[in-house]
């Protein structure tokens, strides 16, 4: 399996777990790290959200020794604001810096941060190198295709980041508009790669070892980061792994562990946020797991109605019986 130098950090494979807010929480993160997964993305944490000492940053900002390396990701659109922040919590054991310039969500892009910087270049440029320059950590970037198809830019936005000191460039391989319908565009992610340096990580429909191999050849990226085929998923690390080294295709996972993983789960995101909390996350998270299984969407109904984790338990125990 191929590593990835990412400035002074080496991944002892190529495979990275995209952040995704409200869905890379720690809990989610060590799963995808047992399971393979070269680097980890932590959901993105508002800069400004770090300068006002919002009460709810601490828990993004909080990490577990096991999954290191770890990328922490911040987004903003003031150079100042972001770069100050990321001095001040260098301290924190993150390995890797990203600056988010690829979110869609409307709350986001309207405050002109996310996606809409891929409208104002010069303006991400400025953010890249004063963060890089303010921090000895590497500094890496996550862009999307463009802004709409009449603004595809991604080539430009990658050359800009790297003259401006980013160490990697993740590439989405979708329009701000499209958010994530449609096929990914693999050519854009070959056209970044053949014009900068430093390693390119393809973003964009990568659910299986295949698709992997295919976003390789197609376009010679670095690395490959994997978002919502992880959902429900952790195992698609090593499936991929698996299929890169060997060529075999693993089996989905009987029953019987996927109920095991789903308790784990559960069990992890109540000791991280509570009962009550955890038990309310964890149901989007039994949806994912239990797509293409019999009986989901009778399961994805019952666990919409549990309210603790013995409720939880006993469902998914049944369940065994029934999902065979």
């Amino acid at each position: 399996m191929k590593t990835l130098q990412i400035g002074n950090i080496t991944l002892e494979n190529n495979l990275i777990l995209a952040p995704m807010a409200g869905v890379t929480d720690l809990p989610f993160r060590v799963l995808c790290k047992e399971q393979g997964a070269g680097l980890i993305c932590m959901e993105m944490v508002s800069a400004k959200a770090i300068l006002y000492k919002n009460k709810n940053t601490k828990e993004l900002l909080t990490m577990d020794p096991r999954e290191h390396p770890v990328s922490l990701q911040l987004f903003g659109s003031d150079p100042d604001i972001i770069s100050e922040m990321a001095k001040q919590i260098e301290e924190l054991p993150f390995d890797i810096l990203d600056i988010n310039m690829g979110c869609p969500v409307p709350k986001v892009v309207n405050n002109g941060d996310g996606s809409a910087l891929m409208k104002q270049p010069l303006l991400a440029g400025k953010i890249i190198e004063k963060t890089a320059k303010a921090i000895h950590k590497p500094v890496t970037v996550k862009i999307r295709k463009g802004f709409d198809d009449a603004h595809v830019n991604a080539v430009e936005m990658a050359h800009i980041a790297e003259e401006s000191g980013a160490a990697a460039i993740a590439v989405h391989g979708r329009t701000r508009e499209q958010y994530y319908s449609g096929t990914a565009d693999w050519n854009i992610i070959r056209q970044v790669k053949e014009r900068v340096t430093i390693p390119v990580i393809g973003n964009g429909d990568l659910c299986s070892g295949e698709n992997v191999k295919d976003m390789e050849r197609q376009t010679g990226c670095d690395g490959f980061m994997i978002a919502r085929g992880a959902q429900g998923n952790p195992w698609i690390f090593s499936e991929i792994l698996t299929f890169l080294e060997t060529g075999e295709k693993k089996s989905r996972p009987s029953p019987e562990e996927l109920v095991q993983m789903i308790l784990r789960h559960a069990k992890m995101l109540i000791a991280y946020k509570g009962e009550y909390t955890g038990i309310r996350e964890m149901r989007k998270h039994a949806a994912w797991y239990v797509s293409g299984y019999r009986n989901a969407a009778k399961l994805r109904a019952k666990v919409n109605e549990v309210e603790n984790y013995e409720e939880f338990s006993a469902l998914f125990e049944a369940a065994l019986s029934y999902t065979e």
